[in-house]
């Protein structure tokens, strides 16, 4: 392992204009970080990443890295790209235990975050890090969001999160789990206690429902719920799932994993929303994939489709009269997901689309004063990498709201 990291980072040429670095939605200081590590400078290398960017060990990780480092590099344009996300993952995980909090003043004025996924805890680190009080609030009892309840283990292992909880302590960062923002507390009640901004990280957790027939069968769940605990769940051994982006693909190859023996996924059409690589390898998990199949309705004995008929772009242009009746012992929808609206149905003056995520500007800001958001619940389902760059983007904005404050 050590030797194909070194082997790699000797690979890099070190390009004058790193294609690589513009290919990360967080410009991550590729060369420079190589060239650190090759000089055995392990600690700066890690120090480097972790300041860019808190999130790199998740990154390294999930990221698509063929859409971005590894596809951009010059190295791929002829032959194999450098393996940047490998080195990466090495530096990462290897500085994760071992950051050496520097003190710094406090300014005496206290930040809120609600929600401790990449975005919240991208945030979070990095307003700690300027010397601001930091308190983050969770519906749930453990930090993480989806990195931890919408990310299978066997992609993401949850030690890595739990890594990070003992990194809150060395940052000073408080942490109030099973408490849920616009219930028993609001916004108001954070400004009311002296928080001077409140940062909002709460992704989209509510799933999509299609409005058929059949949603509310014993045998039909939704896929972001089936991911947050799989073991909670009896599936039986053939399993029907509504559509293909990539939490589909986490449904199926978790569902393969917790005993199911049949696995297809549905798409109305032949454009695939999951990347390539999530794809191949539900493929290789031996998942199925079935394409031009409308949903219809679902019944006990699994979904109903009305069967797609395509030009010749494989365009939808119209549908064949008879039904198709799929027999299948659990159907999953993982079409789509939203974000909860109790924040804005118990906060004045914050506003949401009409998919009901927030309105922001350039910063980060809402439109509420002081209240910022990045993430899944400003754009919907993205990456990991784009919360992050959303969330840094977002921290510094706050930061600057508060010292014209």
């Amino acid at each position: 392992m050590a030797l194909h990291i070194m082997n790699e980072a000797n690979r890099c040429l070190q390009c004058k204009v790193p294609m690589c670095q513009k290919g990360c939605p967080i410009s991550t200081p590729i060369p420079d970080v190589i060239k650190k590590f090759k000089e055995k400078k392990l600690m700066e290398a890690g120090k480097e990443l972790f300041k860019n960017n808190p999130m790199s060990v998740f990154c390294s990780i999930v990221c698509d890295h063929q859409e971005q480092c590894a596809g951009h590099c010059v190295l791929g344009r002829k032959g194999t790209p450098v393996s940047f996300f490998a080195i990466e993952r090495f530096i990462s995980d290897a500085y994760l235990d071992r950051i050496k909090v520097e003190p710094v003043e406090k300014n005496g004025k206290r930040c809120a975050v609600i929600g401790s996924g990449p975005a919240g805890l991208t945030a979070s680190i990095i307003l700690a890090m300027h010397g601001y009080d930091v308190t983050i609030f969770d519906d749930n009892n453990e930090i993480g969001g989806m990195l931890r309840y919408g990310i299978p283990e066997f992609r993401l292992s949850k030690t890595i999160i739990d890594r990070y909880k003992k990194l809150m302590d060395k940052f000073d960062i408080q942490f109030r789990p099973n408490t849920t923002l616009g219930e028993a507390l609001t916004i108001d009640n954070l400004f009311r206690d002296g928080y001077s901004t409140v940062f909002i990280g709460t992704g989209v957790w509510r799933p999509k429902n299609l409005g058929i027939e059949g949603e509310s069968l014993a045998n039909v769940h939704f896929g972001i719920s089936y991911l947050a605990n799989p073991n909670s769940f009896t599936l039986g051994e053939n399993v029907a799932i509504i559509g293909m982006g990539n939490v589909a693909m986490d449904v199926a190859r978790t569902a393969l994993r917790h005993g199911a023996q049949n696995v297809t996924l549905y798409a109305r059409s032949k454009r695939i929303a999951a990347s390539e690589n999530e794809m191949e390898y539900a493929r290789l998990d031996g998942a199925e994939f079935v394409f031009g199949k409308q949903i219809e309705k679902i019944t006990e004995q699994g979904p109903v489709f009305k069967t797609a008929i395509f030009d010749e772009n494989d365009k939808v242009i119209g549908y064949e009269e008879e039904l198709d009746q799929v027999h299948a012992d659990s159907t999953i929808l993982a079409v789509s997901q939203a974000p909860k609206n109790k924040l804005i149905m118990t906060t004045a003056g914050l506003e949401g689309n009409e998919r009901g995520l927030l309105i922001t500007d350039e910063n980060g800001m809402t439109t509420c004063p002081g209240v910022f958001a990045a993430g899944d619940v400003v754009h919907g389902s993205r990456t990991v990498v784009a919360a992050a760059e959303e969330a840094k983007r977002a921290a510094y904005a706050m930061m600057a709201y508060m010292e014209k404050q």
